[in-house]
């Protein structure tokens, strides 16, 4: 609309300029004040016209209310709305300038009367002053004298030309004083009823409208009498010029005035202090939805209270609509008033340390690039990795398990080993690619604990990480392609532009995700989270976490539709014994599903996955030692097909009644069959066996046969290979022994020990042996009755 009017100015002062040419002498002084003045006029109302610092208001996707931050100069007032609410109008127009619709910002015959007083007076007793002039006069600020009321008049007629009736409302009714620090209608409805404008009752409206004229009669100690009859008085006004009706107006005047403040809303109050500082002084509808807010904030409240009791006392949540790539619920802490806890640090953007979350991300990217197969069998025996030495969080050992097993039991050893393989340099650039903002320090820094929790993570980052793999697995499965990912929004955009360009290169593809998220639904650690357990839960991937020493417990749950977070521990990194994922985050992660609605599954990407034959027992692609009995056909990612085969099922020769090994040549009356077996490394074999019952070691080599296999027959369970050890001290201060221990497969087998070349004693059945080496380099050979020998070296500090 300025634009307009410069334009026409422009055209105006041509016209002016060329007349003045033209014009005899005596007109050429009073043309160019004139036009000074026509200048002056068009450029005088000041753009914006209020310069004022605002509070920060963040509303929900409904414009419901969540919380509010005062302004930089201690006022609660709120920015300026686009519209008023028609009662209000009403009442203020009644009561202040009820010719506000007809004039051009001055009401002359209310002026001329105000002349006529003041003069009679000698002093200003009546101001004449229209709503236009009111709005002037709050955007200056300057004292009430004759010069200054003339400033005003010709600002409200210069206001009216520039906006329309409404919109000067709106300007009045956001900066007009409402008492104490509180000023427009939108913060005094919030501070005086304790709800929006928009839903203001008439006696309400009424109140408001009367305010500005004496703010100082808001006050909850005095002056309530005079407040409520100034109210009444307008209500009445109203009746008489049938605006309000009998029953409407009896309402009105019988509804009491407040009696006290009410604190605004504290609804997701660290997101309102986050945007406080990103967008201070503005109005900002946020992609949250109120109502799932409190559900889950009243859940994070009830399972706060009974973690307290265990010194756990912070905890934070995030829900994320996968479709929409949106925030719909953001806690990052509990309790936010009481900062003693530490509870007003916003946890969902604080580092902590990842404990096991990580793990499904390098399963999909083995997954995807043909290292691991969902089944295949990974080691899971005691290692020692130049002086690293991970240990499962139930300190037991499997020997070997399948891989998704070792991802649904969170089992440490196997998910090191697979790092190893997979290299830590190019497992931390694949978790920066995905959105992991913290790993702040090089690959080698981190170093294999990467994996367990060497390394620190947000739960937004982490969140919006396993967010990610379900929008590509939908993406794929609607419209067979993938888009660069996007961060999360949580300030709504009408827009709706929720994810970024096509790419033919995403950090995970379809069908190692559909794989890991599959494997993920299987998570169940009933010693502590029986998941089967809980009622009508919807079928959901999730994975749990748990840092060293109990300081942090992960959960983060997903579906097609809705990804959930949650983090439990101490905001200082206090540990505390029993603070596990599975039994803290996880019990809360499930609750809070329970309160989304049920989703549909994600659908079996076809297209990116294959038929494959694989070994039931290793895991791994069919060999030709493989027996058929053993063969499942299942569906794996297209890469797969480049993993090994299986290696473990080998072609052995036995006696006819499979008690002994034999040769062609020394089989004699004993006969000679030729079998599959199944044969794991002689460590891995020492523990697979305690947890498998029906595992069956091969049997030992007929005496009348020389053994010469490839089979190996022992595997040093410790020392490790190139081991640093550092010898444990005694009660008394003595030096420790250290306890080599051996896994043979014929463990009634005699097995001789030596150190360095001398001789240091014998096992049988158990093969463990204790000894006190001396510092230094030392080599540790091992011979059994057969004439078969293994040696391993060690360092002793």
């Amino acid at each position: 609309m300025i634009e307009q009017y410069i334009q026409k100015s422009k055209i105006f002062i041509a016209y002016i300029w060329e007349k003045y040419k033209k014009s005899k002498l005596k007109y050429r002084i009073g043309i160019p004040v004139c036009t000074i003045l026509l200048i002056w006029y068009i450029f005088c109302l000041p753009s914006p016209l209020f310069e004022v610092p605002y509070s920060t208001v963040v509303s929900d996707r409904h414009d419901e209310l969540l919380g509010a931050r005062i302004a930089d100069d201690q006022q609660w007032r709120f920015p300026t709305a686009d519209s008023v609410p028609e009662k209000y109008k009403t009442c203020l127009i009644e009561f202040e300038d009820q010719y506000f619709r007809s004039h051009w910002g001055i009401n002359p015959l209310a002026l001329g009367r105000a002349v006529k007083d003041n003069i009679g007076k000698g002093r200003i007793v009546s101001g004449a002053s229209t709503i236009t002039m009111q709005t002037i006069r709050l955007s200056r600020k300057e004292s009430r004298t004759f010069g200054e009321k003339f400033i005003e008049m010709i600002l409200a007629t210069r206001l009216e030309f520039s906006y329309s009736k409404d919109e000067i409302l709106a300007l009045y009714a956001s900066h007009a004083p409402m008492g104490g620090n509180v000023v427009g209608i939108e913060a005094a409805s919030w501070r005086y009823f304790g709800h929006q404008a928009a839903i203001l009752s008439w006696a309400e409206a009424a109140t408001l409208a009367v305010l500005p004229n004496s703010p100082s009669l808001m006050h909850f100690g005095w002056n309530r009498e005079k407040l409520f009859n100034k109210r009444n008085s307008l209500l009445k006004k109203l009746y008489d010029r049938n605006i309000l009706d009998k029953v409407d107006y009896e309402l009105a005047i019988s509804e009491p005035l407040p009696f006290q403040p009410h604190p605004l809303p504290q609804v997701s109050p660290h997101l309102v202090t986050k945007l406080y500082k990103e967008e201070g002084g503005k109005h900002i509808t946020t992609t949250i939805d109120k109502i799932q807010q409190e559900r889950t904030e009243s859940i994070l409240t009830r399972w706060n209270a009974e973690f307290a009791q265990n010194g756990v006392k912070n905890i934070a949540a995030i829900v994320f609509d996968v479709e929409k790539n949106e925030v719909i619920a953001y806690c990052g802490n509990v309790d936010f008033e009481n900062d003693i806890s530490g509870n007003q640090v916003d946890v969902i953007q604080s580092p902590r340390s990842t404990g096991s979350i990580l793990k499904p991300f390098l399963y999909c990217a083995m997954l995807q690039e043909g290292l691991l197969l969902p089944d295949q069998l990974l080691p899971d025996v005691p290692i020692n990795l130049n002086g690293f030495a991970p240990k499962n969080f139930s300190l037991q050992y499997d020997g070997a398990v399948h891989a998704s097993d070792a991802l649904a039991r969170s089992l440490n050893v196997p998910f090191v080993v697979s790092l190893r393989k997979y290299s830590v340099p190019k497992f931390y650039n694949l978790l920066k690619k995905a959105g992991m903002s913290t790993l702040n320090r090089s690959a080698d820094n981190y170093g294999l604990s990467l994996i367990l929790g060497g390394a620190e993570g947000k739960l937004w980052d982490i969140s919006t990480m396993y967010l990610q793999m379900a929008q590509q697995l939908n993406s794929y499965n609607e419209e067979g392609r993938y888009y660069e990912p996007k961060s999360p929004a949580y300030v709504l955009n009408e827009k709706g532009d929720r994810r970024g360009d096509r790419t033919r290169s995403p950090v995970f593809t379809a069908g190692a995700i559909w794989q890991t998220l599959e494997a993920l639904t299987n998570l169940n650690r009933p010693e502590e989270l029986d998941w089967r357990s809980i009622p009508s839960i919807q079928k959901i991937a999730w994975k749990t976490g748990t840092s060293f020493g109990f300081r942090d417990g992960w959960a983060v749950g997903v579906n097609s539709k809705y990804t959930v977070g949650v983090w439990v521990g101490n905001s200082d990194g206090e540990g505390r014994p029993g603070l596990t994922g599975a039994r803290t985050a996880g019990m809360v992660m499930f609750d809070i599903f329970g309160t989304l609605p049920n989703s549909r599954w994600f659908t079996r990407p076809d297209n990116d996955l294959v038929k494959a034959e694989i070994c039931h027992e290793s895991g791994c692609l069919k060999s030709i030692n493989c027996p058929e009995t053993s063969i499942d056909t299942v569906w794996i990612y297209k890469k797969g097909l480049e993993s090994s085969v299986c290696s473990y099922h080998k072609l052995v020769h036995l006696s006819e009644d499979k008690q002994y090994q034999v040769y062609e040549n020394c089989a004699g009356r004993r006969g000679i069959i030729h079998t599959s077996w199944f044969i794991l490394p002689p460590s891995w074999e020492w523990y697979y066996k305690e947890q498998h019952p029906d595992y069956r070691s091969l049997p030992p080599y007929s005496p009348e046969c020389r053994e010469d296999s490839d089979i190996k027959l022992m595997e040093f369970i410790y020392p490790f290979p190139n081991a640093i050890i550092s010898l444990p001290k005694q009660l008394d201060g003595s030096p420790g022994q250290i306890v080599f221990e051996l896994a043979h497969r014929s463990p009634q087998s005699r097995v001789f020990w030596h150190l360095d070349g001398q001789y240091i004693g014998e096992t049988k059945d158990f093969h463990k042996k204790e000894y006190m080496p001396a510092k230094g380099e030392h080599s540790l050979t091992v011979v059994d009755e057969t004439g078969a020998t293994l040696s391993t070296k060690f360092v002793v500090k």
